[in-house]
C-alpha cells in the first residue's frame, strides 16, 4: 500500500461525524446503521432494494457548482466504504416524539397511512427526499417519489393522501383526492346533501419550515473542496475495495485486476453478493472519478458519462428535449419513456447508465433501445482509448458483452435524431412500476423525406433470449420496402422465426413471450403509420379504432374518498369510540421510534442463527457433514435434531411435523439444521458450507392434478350438501361445467419471520421475544421442545411488522429451533430470516383447483350446483384441512342455492406446506363461486351482475349448513353499491368506449361478499384481560392479542376510554406476554379485537363498578382524586376481564352448525381498463361498500 493510500472513513449520520478506520467492503449501510450506530428506525425488508424500508436520504456536495444534492437511496444496497463525504440523514434524524416531528411525520400518521408500521420509515424518508431537492412537488411527483415502496397492509391511498397535502397545486382536484381535473371530468360524484365526517383536517398540520432541517456539514464542504484527494482503500475479512480518484489510477488498477467489478450504484453486484453468494476478492469504485461523470454536446448527440446515475441521465435527456426540436429528440424520449418506469426512484438515483450496459441483463430497459439508436461507448483500457457501437455483436450472452475485462467504459454517445426518423421503446412488466419486464423492446426506422420505403430499421429486444438480440432477419425483410400490411405480415412470420423461444425458455411464459414480441411490433407499426400521415406520405389518418393501440393506459391516481357513520350528537367529545382515531403507534411508526423484534437491543455474547434447508423435494438424509461449518471463524454451534431435548415434532391438524428433518426430507426449503455464529455474517457463511447428502426418492409430486391422480391427500376429505343436487340437475334448464385453477400468494409481510431467545440463567427459563400472531401458541411449542412446564416460557410480542396469517405455524416451529439453540449455547440466539429463505420456507395461500356443475334455469336462478375444491396443502398438514372446511363454510357466498353440494380435499405435495392467509380459504372459495357466476351469465347472455342479484340470500335464511342469518345489510351494501358508483350509467359508458376502441377495452364488474367472523371451534373465541390503574391515575392494558397493524391496541385503548371515562391519553398498552395474561388464542379469524375488547370492557366494569362509591360520595371530584381515595380505602386497582365467547361449532357429520358469531357483508365495484396488446392493465375505478 502506497503513502498515499488512506484508511479513514469519514461520513456524517444525521449531522453526526463518523468516522470508520477499519471499514468492511461488505457491510451495507442498513446494517451499520442498525448494529453499530444503534438507528433501528431504518428496516430490513427484503435486502435487494425492492421494497423501500431501508430508505435513507444521502446528501453529496458538488464543488463544481458549490451546490448539494440530495437523493432517496436504499441502505440495504450502499456500502459503507462508498460514503466518504456523504451526509446521511435517516428517519431519526428528522424528528422525534421527543423533540419536534416533521411535518411528513406527522401527516403520514394523522392521515392514517400507517398501520403495522414496518414500511413507514421508508416511505417518510422518500417522500423527505423529495421534498430537499423539490420544496413544492407536484402529485406526479409524489407518486414517482413513493413508486420504490412497498406496503402490505395500510395500502397507498392513506400514504399518498397524507403526502398529497405537500403539493403545490393545492386548490387542485389531483392535490385534493380526486382524479384528473374537474374541467376534464364527464363524470362526477354525487356529493352528500350533508357534510360527511373527514378523516383529518389537513389545516391543523405543521407547515414546511426548510430553516428547521439539517444543514450540509461545513466539514465536508471544506472536505470536499480544501483536502487533496487520495486512493482509498479498505480491506475487510475477504474483500479488498479500492477507490480511485483519477482516471489513470482507475486505468491501472483496472490492468492489475481485471477481474474485479466497478461497483458504482452497486444494484447489480450487490445482489449478487447477497443472493448468489458471489465473491469478489477486490472491487474498484470510481465514485471519485470525475471523468465517469462528464456530460458533453455535440451537434451530433451528447455525451453521457458512464458513472452518471439513471435519474440523473433521464435529467439530461429532459433538458435537451427542451432546448432542441421536435425531431431531433425522438432516441431521448424513447429512453426517458423508459427511465421512467426503470426499477424504484431510490435504485435509479444510485445505479449508473454504464453499469446498466455492462450488466447486460436479458431484459434490460434501455440496453435494446440504446443498441436500436445506433449509440456506441467510449472505451478506455492500457492499450487507449477506443469507440465501440452497441450492436448485435455487443451482447454475447446472458450477463457477457464484447467488452475485455481489463476494459472501461468512460461515456455513452446517444445520437440526435435525424428528419424522418422514428424512435420508440416499450416494456411489459407484471406492473407498471418497480418491476422487472417481461419484455422490452427499441424500435427504430428511418424514411427519407416525402417517402414510405423504409432507409433504415433496427429492432432489438430484451427479454426473448439469453442476451439483448437483434431482429436483423426482420429488419431484412422490411428494408427497402415500403411500410405497408404486406409487408409487415410477411415480417412478423420471419420475427417468430429468427427468435424462437424454446418451450423450455428460462423465465417461463414463452407464449406470452412470443405474443408480446409480435403485439409490440404491431404497436410501432400504428406509430409507423401515424409518422407517415404527419409527413403526408399516407393521406389517411389512422382509425380512432386504432389509435388505441398507441395511447398509453390511464396514469392517474383516482378518485378516493372515504365515507363512514358519524357519532351521535349525544356521544361525549371524550369518548373515542366510532370516531376515525389515529393509529395509537403511528407518530413512533413515523418517527422510527416503534421498537419490532429485530429492533431489540442485543445482549452482551448474543448469537445469530441460520437454517440450512433442504435442495431436494423428496429425498432420503444420507449423511450431515457440519464439520467445516464449525471451522468456519465465529461458527459456534451446528443443530440438528439430535439437540432437541424435548419433543421433536409439532402437531397439526393430527398430523406431526418435525422441527429439523432427520431421516427424509419432503420438499424443498425443508430445515434440516441450524447454524449458530457470533454474528448474522458468519452464521451465513456457516450455513453455506454444510454439506447433505442425498438419495432421491421417486415420484415426488408437485401440482394438483398429480395429487388426485395418485390420491395423494391429507384427512380428512369433507363434504357438505343441502338438498338433492342430483335431482334437482334433471329438472333444470340448462347445465353447464366448467372450472378456474388460482395460483398462490406470498405473504411478503413487511418483517420477515423474527424472534430472539433468551436463556435468563436459572432454573430452565427463558424469554422469547417473537413477531407472531400467537403468543401462548408459541409458548407451549418451546415449552415443550425444551421439555420444561410452561410457566418457565415467557413469549413477548410487543408489535409485528405484518402477519396476515403467516405468522402462526413456522414461526413456532423457527421458535423451536431458536430456544434449542439457546438451551444448548446457554447464550441469547436471534433468529431473523431473510426475505428469499422466508419465501421459501413459510409456505403462502393454497393454489385452488376448482371444479363445478351448475344447473341454471333461463331467467337466470341457479338451482343446483355441486362444486369440488383441491386444495395444494404441501408436504405437511399445516392448517391446510382447516382452510378446506372454511372453504365449503362459503361455498354459497351470498347466493341461496337451493341444492348445493361441495367437496374440498388438501392435496398432499412436495412443495413447501402452505398456510392461513388472509381469509383463510374464502377468497379462494369465493373466486370459484363467482367464476360460476360468470360462466351462467355467459352461457344466457345476460349480465352477471343480474345473475348476481336473482340469486342473492332475502328475507330471513338459512345456510347450507343451518345457520339462520338476515341479509338485509348485504343488499344494502349490494345496493349502495350500484348507486354510488353509477353502474348503469358506467356500464353504457364502458360499452361505448369497447365499441370505438379496438385495441383497448374497459370492463366491468360488481361482486358482493359474506363473510364469516370468528374462529368455527368454539374454545378459540375465547379472551382474558389484566387492567391496572395507578396512584396518578393512569392505566395499564394488557390483553392477549397481537398488534400487527390492524389498531386492536386502538380499539382497546378506545374501549377502556369509553368504560372508564378517562381520556385515551392516561391509557397505555405495552405488550402482548405470556405471562401477563396466559393462555391466550391467536389474532386471527377476524375475532381478535371482539374477544379481546370484550375482555377488557369486562375488566374495566368491575373496576369502575368498585369505584362506585367513591364516585357517588364526590360527584364532582377528579378522576384521579376517585383513584387517590381508593388506594387509601384499600380498594383493590387492578382487575382481570374475561370473555367467554360464543360456543361456536361445525358438526361434519350432520352438516350443519354455528360456525360464525356472525357475518359482516360488503360490494365491491370494480372498473378495469386492458391493452390487449400487451396485456396491462389499470385499475380505471373502483369501490367498496
Amino acid at each position: 500500500m502506497d503513502a498515499g493510500t488512506t484508511q479513514i472513513l469519514c461520513f456524517f449520520v444525521n449531522g453526526k461525524k463518523v468516522t470508520e478506520n477499519h471499514a468492511d467492503p461488505e457491510t451495507m449501510l442498513l446494517s451499520y446503521l442498525r448494529e453499530k450506530l444503534r438507528l433501528t428506525g431504518t428496516k430490513y425488508g427484503c435486502g435487494g432494494g425492492g421494497c423501500g424500508a431501508c430508505t435513507v436520504m444521502v446528501s453529496r456536495y458538488q464543488p463544481g457548482t458549490k451546490t448539494t444534492l440530495h437523493y432517496s437511496a436504499n441502505a440495504c444496497l450502499l456500502p459503507v466504504c462508498q460514503l466518504h463525504g456523504a451526509a446521511v440523514t435517516t428517519v431519526e434524524g428528522i424528528g422525534s416524539t421527543k423533540t419536534r416531528l416533521h411535518p411528513v411525520q406527522e401527516r403520514i400518521a394523522k392521515a392514517h397511512g400507517s398501520q403495522c408500521g414496518f414500511c413507514t420509515p421508508g416511505m417518510v424518508m422518500s417522500m423527505y427526499s423529495l421534498l430537499r431537492s423539490r420544496p413544492q412537488p407536484t402529485l406526479e411527483d409524489i407518486t414517482e417519489a413513493l413508486a420504490g415502496n412497498l406496503c402490505r397492509c395500510t395500502g397507498y391511498r392513506p400514504i399518498v393522501d397524507g403526502c398529497k397535502t405537500f403539493c403545490q397545486e393545492s386548490n387542485c382536484c389531483q392535490a385534493n383526492g380526486n382524479a384528473g381535473c374537474c374541467l376534464n371530468e364527464k363524470e362526477t360524484i354525487d356529493e352528500p346533501e350533508h357534510v360527511m365526517p373527514q378523516l383529518f383536517d389537513k389545516d391543523e398540520f405543521l407547515p414546511v419550515d426548510p430553516t428547521q432541517e439539517l444543514i450540509f456539514p461545513p466539514e465536508l464542504i471544506l472536505m470536499a473542496e480544501k483536502q487533496p484527494q487520495h486512493m482509498q482503500t479498505f480491506q475487510g475479512e475477504r474483500m479488498t475495495w479500492m477507490s480511485p480518484v483519477s482516471l489513470e489510477e482507475l486505468v491501472q488498477l483496472k490492468a492489475s485486476h481485471p477481474r474485479a467489478p466497478l461497483v458504482l450504484g452497486n444494484t447489480s453486484i450487490g445482489p449478487d453478493i447477497k443472493f448468489k453468494g458471489v465473491l469478489h476478492p477486490v472491487i474498484i469504485s470510481p465514485t471519485r472519478v470525475e471523468d465517469l461523470f462528464e456530460v458533453t454536446q455535440t451537434p451530433q448527440g451528447v455525451w453521457v458519462g458512464a458513472g452518471c446515475s439513471l435519474s440523473g441521465v433521464r435529467s439530461v435527456l429532459e433538458g435537451l428535449v427542451k432546448q432542441l426540436s421536435h425531431e431531433k429528440t425522438e432516441l431521448f424520449r424513447a429512453l426517458i419513456h423508459q427511465l421512467a418506469t426503470m426499477g424504484g426512484q431510490q435504485i435509479r438515483n444510485v445505479a449508473t447508465l454504464g453499469g446498466n450496459i455492462v450488466s447486460a441483463y436479458p431484459n434490460s430497459d434501455l440496453n435494446p433501445v440504446l443498441a436500436a439508436g445506433n449509440c456506441k461507448l467510449s472505451v478506455i483500457s492500457n492499450g487507449g482509448r477506443r469507440e465501440i457501437r452497441l450492436n448485435q455483436d455487443f451482447f454475447v450472452g446472458f450477463g457477457k458483452t464484447a467488452l475485455k475485462p481489463e476494459d472501461i467504459v468512460i461515456s455513452v454517445f446517444i445520437p440526435v435524431s435525424r428528419k424522418g426518423e422514428l424512435v420508440r421503446a416499450y416494456r411489459q412488466a407484471p406492473r407498471k412500476e418497480n418491476a422487472l419486464a417481461t419484455v422490452t423492446t427499441g424500435m427504430r426506422v428511418v424514411f427519407s423525406e416525402g417517402s414510405g420505403v423504409v432507409q433504415e430499421l433496427s429492432i432489438y429486444y430484451g427479454g426473448v433470449g439469453p442476451c439483448t438480440v437483434s431482429a436483423t432477419k426482420t429488419c431484412t425483410a422490411i428494408t427497402g420496402r415500403p411500410w405497408d400490411d404486406q409487408t409487415l405480415s410477411q415480417a412478423y412470420d420471419v420475427l417468430l422465426e429468427e427468435l424462437a423461444l424454446p418451450p423450455s425458455a428460462p423465465g417461463g411464459k414463452v407464449e406470452f413471450r412470443r405474443s408480446l414480441m409480435l403485439s409490440l411490433l404491431f404497436k410501432f407499426n400504428l406509430e409507423v403509420q401515424q409518422k407517415l400521415r404527419e409527413m403526408n406520405v399516407i393521406p389517411e389518418d389512422l382509425s380512432d379504432r386504432m389509435q388505441s393501440g398507441i395511447q398509453p393506459l390511464p396514469n392517474q391516481i383516482q378518485a378516493s374518498r372515504q365515507e363512514f357513520q358519524n357519532v351521535s350528537e349525544g356521544q361525549s367529545d371524550q369518548d373515542p369510540v366510532g370516531r376515525p382515531i389515529m393509529h395509537r403507534s403511528a407518530l413512533s411508526q413515523a418517527t422510527g421510534e416503534a421498537v419490532y423484534c429485530d429492533d431489540i437491543p442485543s445482549t452482551e455474547g448474543e448469537l445469530f442463527m441460520v437454517v440450512v434447508t433442504s435442495t431436494r423435494p423428496h429425498a432420503r438424509i444420507l449423511e450431515l457433514d457440519v464439520s467445516q461449518s464449525l471451522r468456519v471463524p465465529g461458527v459456534v454451534d451446528v443443530i440438528t435434531w439430535k439437540d432437541i431435548p424435548g419433543k421433536k415434532t409439532r402437531t397439526f391438524c393430527g398430523y406431526e411435523e418435525e422441527l429439523l428433518a432427520e431421516k427424509e426430507v419432503l420438499c424443498v426449503g425443508q430445515m434440516v439444521c441450524a447454524v449458530v455464529a457470533d454474528s448474522r455474517v458468519h452464521a451465513k457463511r456457516g450455513a453455506a458450507v454444510v454439506k447433505i447428502s442425498y438419495e432421491d426418492l421417486p415420484d415426488p409430486v408437485f401440482t394438483v392434478e398429480e395429487a388426485i391422480e395418485r390420491k395423494s391427500f391429507f384427512e380428512p376429505h369433507r363434504v357438505i350438501e343441502r338438498g338433492n343436487v342430483m335431482e334437482a340437475f334433471k329438472s333444470v334448464d340448462q347445465i353447464y361445467e366448467g372450472g378456474i385453477h388460482l395460483g398462490g400468494q406470498e405473504h411478503f409481510y413487511m418483517e420477515t419471520q423474527s424472534m430472539v431467545v433468551v436463556p435468563v440463567g436459572e432454573e430452565r427459563e427463558f424469554k422469547v421475544h417473537v413477531s407472531c400472531q400467537a403468543p401462548t401458541f408459541t409458548q407451549e411449542a418451546v415449552a415443550e421442545t425444551l421439555a420444561v412446564p410452561s410457566n418457565r416460557v415467557t413469549c413477548h410480542v410487543k408489535r409485528i411488522g405484518g402477519a396476515f396469517g403467516g405468522k402462526v405455524t413456522k414461526t413456532t416451529i423457527l421458535a423451536c429451533i431458536t430456544s434449542v439453540a439457546a438451551w444448548k449455547t446457554d447464550r441469547a440466539v436471534r433468529c431473523v430470516l431473510e426475505r428469499g429463505e422466508d419465501m421459501l420456507i413459510t409456505g403462502a395461500r393454497h393454489p385452488v383447483l376448482g371444479k363445478y356443475k351448475v344447473g341454471f334455469m333461463k331467467d337466470g336462478r341457479i338451482m343446483a350446483a355441486d362444486i369440488q375444491y383441491y386444495a395444494n396443502a404441501g408436504s405437511t398438514a399445516d392448517e391446510s384441512t382447516l382452510v378446506t372446511e372454511k372453504i365449503l363454510l362459503h361455498v354459497d357466498n351470498a347466493y341461496n342455492i337451493p341444492n348445493l353440494r361441495g367437496q374440498s380435499v388438501a392435496c398432499r405435495t412436495n412443495l413447501p406446506s402452505n398456510t392461513a392467509f388472509r381469509g383463510f380459504g374464502v377468497p379462494q372459495s369465493i373466486m370459484v363461486v363467482e367464476s360460476m357466476l360468470n360462466d351462467v351469465a355467459m352461457v344466457l347472455g345476460r349480465p352477471a351482475e343480474e345473475i348476481r342479484e336473482v340469486n342473492m340470500y332475502r328475507g330471513p335464511s338459512i345456510t347450507h349448513y343451518k345457520f339462520e342469518f338476515d341479509p338485509e345489510n348485504l343488499l344494502r351494501c349490494w345496493e349502495e353499491c350500484k348507486a354510488k358508483s353509477n353502474y348503469s350509467t358506467r356500464r353504457t359508458a364502458i360499452s361505448q368506449f369497447n365499441q370505438h376502441n379496438c385495441w383497448k377495452k374497459r370492463g366491468m364488474a360488481i361482486v358482493p361478499i359474506k363473510y364469516g367472523i370468528a374462529f368455527s371451534e368454539g374454545f378459540l373465541n375465547q379472551a382474558a384481560a389484566l387492567v391496572h390503574i395507578y396512584k396518578d391515575g393512569s392505566v395499564l392494558v394488557s390483553h392477549g392479542g397481537a398488534e400487527m397493524g390492524q389498531g386492536v391496541h386502538t380499539k382497546i385503548q378506545q374501549v377502556v376510554s369509553r368504560e372508564l371515562c378517562i381520556p385515551s391519553s392516561q391509557i397505555y398498552i405495552s405488550e402482548t406476554s405470556t405471562n401477563i395474561v396466559p393462555n391466550t388464542c391467536p389474532s386471527a379469524a377476524s375475532f381478535g379485537t371482539d374477544a379481546n375488547g370484550m375482555a377488557v370492557k369486562n375488566a374495566c366494569q368491575i373496576l369502575y363498578q368498585r369505584l362506585e362509591p367513591i364516585r357517588k360520595h364526590n360527584p364532582g371530584g377528579s378522576w384521579e382524586s376517585w383513584v387517590s381515595k381508593a388506594f387509601f380505602q384499600k380498594i383493590s386497582l387492578s382487575a382481570t376481564g374475561f370473555y367467554r365467547g360464543p360456543d361456536l361449532y361445525m358438526d361434519w357429520e350432520k352438516m350443519e352448525g354455528q360456525a360464525f358469531a356472525y357475518f359482516t357483508y360488503g360490494a365491491c365495484c370494480s372498473e378495469v381498463e386492458l391493452d390487449c396488446l400487451t396485456d396491462s392493465e389499470d385499475g380505471h375505478r373502483g369501490g367498496h361498500w
